[in-house]
C-alpha cells in the first residue's frame, strides 16, 4: 500500500481554510523493519536486495547499478520509501529519460501550533506496478484525452446541476437528524457487531455543542455506503479493540452515513475527499475548529498514532481553555461573591435606615400624640371650664339664713377643705351636685355622701332613679355634714 501525506483544512462549517503541515510518519528503526512495516514481506525481500550495497546479487546490480547502501537509503527517503517509485526512477536515470515518479523534494512536513493550520493525513490505495513504456504510454494517452476529460465533465457537471435545479437532492432535506443517527447504528451493529465505540446519539449540532462545554475532543466518521474500503476499516479498525478503547476514554465519537440527510449535510460542510473519512473536532480560538483529517482506509495501529498525534499536538488549547474557562468562573464566583456582600451590605444599610425612618415616625407619631393629648386636655379643660362657668350661672339664688325651708349644707371635699351652702328643701339634690361641680376645688368626676345613715345621694339620673329626689325626699335636715368623694381615678 502506498501511503502519502498532504496538507490541507478547513473550519467546521463554511469557516476561513486553514492548513497545516503534518510531520512525517515515525518508521520502525532499522532499513529492513521500515520496509517490512511498509510493504509487506514480499516487497521487503525485493527492496532489501536493492538496498544489499556490495553484497547484492548480479540480477539486481544489473537492475539498478546501485552500489552503496547510503545512496539506496537516500533513493528511498527521496520517494517516500515507494519501491516501485524509486526502481522506475532509477531505471529513467540510466536511460537519460526526464523522471516520471520523482517530484522535486519536499521539506519534512511538520505541526505549526502557533499558527491555525489543520493536520492531514491521506492513505492512497495501491497502485500497479508499471515499467517505463507504459508509463510514457500512460502519460500519452492522458494528455491526448485531456481536452475530451475537460468537455465531457464539464457537460456532465452541467447537466447534474441542471437535475439538481429541476429535482433537488432528498438528502438535502433534513427532517429527522436524530433518526438518522439511530438509524446508520443499527445498522451498524446489524453488520459489524455490538462490540463497537460507543456513538453519540444525537444530531452533529448536539455533539458540537456538548464537546464544547466538556471541552473534549470530538471524532467525526462518515461512512460512505458503496465505497470498497468502507466495510474493511469498520470490520477491522473501527472495531478494534485498542480503537475502541482509545476513543471511548479520550474523545466524543460522532458517525453517520452519507446516503442520510444528516450526513450528507455534515459531508457538504467537511467537503470529505474519500472514504473512509475521519475529522478530529475540538475548541480552538473560541471556536470549533477541525484539527484534523483522516482519510481512506488505515490500520488499527496508524490510526491510534495519527489520532494521539493530532490530540497531542492540539491537548494545550483544550488546557488553555480550560485554564481560561476556570479562571472565567472564579472571576464570575468572585464578581458574584462581590455582589452577594454588595447586596448584604445594601440591605443592612437599608434595614439600618427602615429602623431610623421607623424610629424617626413612631418619635413623629408619639409627638403628635402627645401633642393631639394636650390639645384634647387642653380642650376638655376648657370646655369643664366653660361647663363649670355655665352651671354656676343657672345655679338658683341661696335662701335666707332665716328662711325656715332653707337648708344648711356643710361639703369636706376631697382635699380636706370644706365648703358651706344653704338650700331649699324643695330644691332637687342635682342642684347639689351642679353646685360642688361649679367649684374650681371640686374634682371633674365624685359622688356625694351622706354619713348618718351612710349612703350616696343619688344626685344624677339613674335608672333606679330617673328624676333625682329632692332635699327633703332624701332626709336631711336642716343641718348637714356630706362628703365628696372623688371618682376621677375611677
Amino acid at each position: 500500500m502506498g501511503l502519502r501525506l498532504k496538507a490541507r483544512g478547513q473550519a467546521v462549517a463554511g469557516g476561513q481554510i486553514r492548513t497545516r503541515r503534518s510531520p512525517p510518519r515515525p518508521r520502525p528503526s532499522g532499513i529492513s523493519g521500515q520496509l517490512r512495516s511498509k510493504f509487506g514481506n514480499r516487497r521487503w525481500l525485493v527492496t532489501w536486495h536493492l538496498c544489499q550495497g556490495s553484497g547484492i546479487s548480479g540480477q539486481s546490480r544489473d537492475l539498478t547499478g546501485i552500489e552503496s547502501m547510503d545512496q539506496c537509503r537516500h533513493t528511498l527517503e527521496q520517494h517516500n520509501w515507494n519501491i516501485e517509485a524509486a526502481v522506475q526512477d532509477r531505471l529513467n536515470e540510466q536511460e537519460g529519460v526526464p523522471s516520471v515518479f520523482n517530484p522535486p523534494p519536499s521539506r519534512p512536513l511538520q505541526v505549526n501550533t502557533a499558527d491555525h493550520r489543520i493536520y492531514s493525513y491521506v492513505v492512497s490505495r495501491p497502485q500497479p506496478r508499471a515499467s517505463y513504456l507504459l508509463g510514457l504510454l500512460g502519460w500519452g494517452y492522458y494528455l491526448i484525452m485531456v481536452p475530451f476529460r475537460f468537455t465531457y465533465y464539464t457537460l456532465l457537471d452541467i447537466f447534474r446541476f441542471a437535475v439538481r435545479f429541476i429535482r433537488p437532492d432528498p438528502r438535502s432535506r433534513v427532517t429527522d437528524p436524530v433518526g438518522d443517527i439511530v438509524s446508520f447504528i443499527h445498522m451498524f451493529e446489524e453488520k459489524y457487531g455490538r462490540i463497537h465505540p460507543v456513538f453519540y446519539q444525537g444530531t452533529y449540532s448536539q455533539a458540537l455543542n456538548d464537546a464544547k462545554r466538556e471541552l473534549r475532543f470530538l471524532l467525526v466518521y462518515l461512512h460512505g455506503d458503496d465505497h470498497q474500503d468502507s466495510d474493511e476499516f469498520c470490520r477491522n479498525t473501527l472495531c478494534a479493540p485498542e480503537v475502541i478503547t482509545l476513543i471511548n476514554t479520550r474523545m466524543l465519537f460522532w458517525a453517520c452515513s452519507t446516503n442520510k440527510p444528516e450526513g450528507y449535510r455534515v459531508s457538504q460542510a467537511l467537503r470529505e475527499n474519500t472514504y473512509p473519512f475521519l475529522a478530529m473536532i475540538m475548541l480552538k480560538d473560541r471556536r470549533m475548529t477541525v484539527v484534523g483529517r483522516l482519510e481512506g482506509l488505515i490500520q488499527p495501529d496508524d490510526l491510534i498514532n495519527q489520532l494521539t498525534f493530532i490530540m497531542d499536538a492540539n491537548q494545550t488549547y483544550l488546557v488553555s481553555e480550560r485554564l481560561e474557562r476556570e479562571e472565567r468562573n472564579q472571576t464570575q464566583v468572585l464578581r458574584q461573591q462581590q455582589d452577594e456582600a454588595y447586596l448584604a451590605s445594601l440591605r443592612a444599610d437599608q434595614e439600618k435606615e427602615r429602623k431610623k425612618k421607623e424610629e424617626r415616625e413612631r418619635k413623629k407619631r408619639r409627638e403628635e400624640e402627645v401633642q393631639q393629648q394636650k390639645l384634647a386636655e387642653e380642650r376638655r379643660r376648657q370646655t369643664l371650664q366653660e361647663e363649670k362657668v355655665r352651671k354656676s350661672e343657672c345655679l338658683p339664688p341661696e335662701p335666707h339664713p332665716d328662711d325656715p325651708e332653707s337648708v344648711k349644707i356643710i361639703f369636706k371635699l376631697p382635699n380636706d377643705s370644706r365648703v358651706e351652702r344653704r338650700f331649699h328643701f324643695t330644691q332637687s339634690l342635682t342642684v347639689i351636685h351642679d353646685f360642688l361641680f361649679s367649684l374650681k376645688e371640686s374634682p371633674e368626676k365624685f359622688q356625694i355622701e351622706a354619713n348618718f345613715p351612710r349612703r350616696v345621694l343619688p344626685c344624677l339620673p339613674t335608672e333606679e332613679w330617673p328624676n333625682p329626689p329632692t332635699l327633703q325626699e332624701a332626709g336631711l335636715s336642716h343641718t348637714e355634714v356630706l362628703f365628696v368623694q372623688d371618682l376621677t381615678d375611677d
